[in-house]
């Protein structure tokens, strides 16, 4: 796919999808989606991480209002189902982590793209806010599921009634995120925990991801099961004979992913 709304670079298995409308703070439309979906299912393909990220000053102001067409003719389901779930579900089931690198405003369906990655490192200066209320819908993009199991109801019912902002900070302290990091040390946070999990044990990471993903469904008894199937597997892997190796050799473990 020839980018338009994006730029895509990988880099020593690390690969940073940037989102590039930065006059309109990045708002997302039907293009951005869709390229957005296709570089995640290229990159979950061949780099150790995924970055995204955005240019400018906002991370993402959420939908572009005059991408199709006015209020009264948007499709506003078709374009849930065809367009933001493709590119959410490409984020949560990328076989490689997803840093979403927070650099600014994350709003509306930004706000929930960025919530949608494993790990949400936001610049200090960043904040999120489920804007969807003040023009009379409802958190969408995967906002209605993730965000409780984040903070809780309390805190997901109040940000979604009143649609204010939460800064970064904030959205640290409560769990929303993991990590809320000085603005100019923003960028060097974010390149480090990548490069962290570019030389990690790929196969541990993904199955970490499926893990963690199934325990909210699963009682007890399931979840162990799950544990111990992924274990095995992971058991397996050339990762974790050097791993095990490097341990007893008291040195730094050198992964390869496999």
């Amino acid at each position: 796919m020839d980018y338009q709304t994006i730029t895509y670079d990988v880099t020593d298995g690390m690969a940073v999808i940037t989102l590039n409308r930065p006059d309109v703070m990045n708002a997302l439309t039907a293009q951005m989606r869709a390229e957005i979906t296709h570089s995640v299912l290229e990159a979950g393909k061949s780099a150790r991480v995924v970055v995204l990220t955005g240019a400018g000053r906002a991370f993402c102001s959420g939908q572009d209002l005059g991408d199709n067409g006015s209020a009264a003719t948007m499709d506003l389901e078709r374009g849930l189902r065809d367009e933001y779930t493709p590119m959410i579900r490409a984020i949560t089931d990328c076989r490689v982590p997803v840093i979403a690198a927070v650099n600014g405003a994350a709003a509306g369906a930004g706000a929930n793209l960025a919530l949608a990655a494993d790990v949400v490192i936001a610049a200090e200066s960043a904040f999120f806010m489920q804007a969807f209320s003040k023009i009379g819908l409802i958190p969408d993009a995967g906002g209605t599921y993730v965000l409780p199991r984040l903070v809780g109801t309390a805190r997901a019912m109040g940000a979604s009634l009143f649609a204010e902002k939460i800064d970064a900070r904030t959205a640290e302290r409560w769990g929303m995120i993991w990590e809320a990091a000085a603005d100019d040390a923003f960028e060097d946070t974010w390149k480090a925990r990548a490069r962290h999990l570019a030389e990690g044990p790929t196969q541990a990471y993904r199955r970490i991801k499926q893990a963690l993903q199934a325990s909210t469904a699963n009682e007890l008894d399931t979840q162990l099961t799950l544990e111990a199937k992924l274990q095995g597997k992971c058991g397996k892997t050339r990762d974790f004979q050097e791993g095990v190796v490097a341990f007893l050799d008291k040195r730094p473990a050198t992964f390869e992913g496999r």
